[in-house]
């Protein structure tokens, strides 16, 4: 058991719930209400920068190489076929929109999170799922 991945596939189930549950419903005050913004904004920052350790965590153990940045993780991981190559790219994507979020290098584009929102959820919680999978091998083979 691999306390580490079980670890952060929790905080990103966390973190999507808390994503839905603020979203859902409101889905045409987003562009409006900065307040329930900066709280999908910063759940979603804390889910990819859950993911980004994880596939950290997986590339070290595998010793899949040296990952260069938080983007190559996911490229190794896919290289090694531990994630196909398209969730590979998408959370390579995610990368992207994290350190936009966390380093301000620009303001969240309304369009982008909801796309986020409404299309790129499934792919942290597929993420999630490998997380579990690796963390709880099935024994019975």
């Amino acid at each position: 058991m691999d306390e580490v991945l079980l670890g952060k596939a929790s905080i990103i189930e966390r973190c999507l719930k808390r994503v839905v549950a603020l979203y859902v419903g409101h889905e045409n005050e987003l562009a409006a209400n900065f307040d329930r913004q900066d709280a999908i904004v910063l759940n979603l920052q804390r889910a990819c920068e859950a993911s980004i350790d994880a596939a950290m965590h997986r590339v070290r153990v595998l010793r899949l190489g040296i990952p260069k940045d938080s983007r190559d993780a996911f490229l190794l991981l896919a290289q090694a076929g531990e994630i196909d190559n398209a969730l590979g790219a998408t959370l390579q994507a995610m990368v992207g929109f994290r350190n936009v979020a966390v380093h301000a290098y620009q303001d969240i584009d309304a369009d982008v999170l909801k796309h986020i929102l409404e299309h790129r959820l499934d792919d942290l919680r597929a993420f999630s799922e490998r997380l579990l999978a690796w963390a709880l091998p099935d024994d019975s083979t």
